[in-house]
């Protein structure tokens, strides 16, 4: 597979859903988002990855400034993504 055909969109948010069972992680761009359900075993591999990627570009460009903040609440919820009881998106 060439690499540098595929279609790239820039990812401006992410969110994550869990439940004992799976992960479902939603990379979204605007408002259009690809939705994917990970087996924790695949999330934990996936978190691996990305930690080592993180740390080689690091150890190429220098350190990342970022700061994540888990009690932030994200604009999108879950309930948003899955609808009402009704179904709906909820959007009006």
């Amino acid at each position: 597979m060439d690499l540098t055909k595929i279609p790239k969109q820039f990812c401006e948010n992410i969110a994550v859903a869990l439940s004992k069972e799976y992960f479902v992680m939603n990379m979204l761009t605007g408002e259009a988002g690809v939705t994917y359900a990970l087996t924790p075993q695949h999330m934990k591999r996936l978190s691996q990855y990305i930690s080592y990627q993180i740390a080689e570009y690091e150890k190429q460009f220098g350190k990342i400034e970022a700061e994540w903040t888990p009690n932030i609440q994200s604009p999108l919820q879950t309930k948003d993504i899955m609808g009402g009881a009704n179904g709906d998106s909820g959007k009006k």
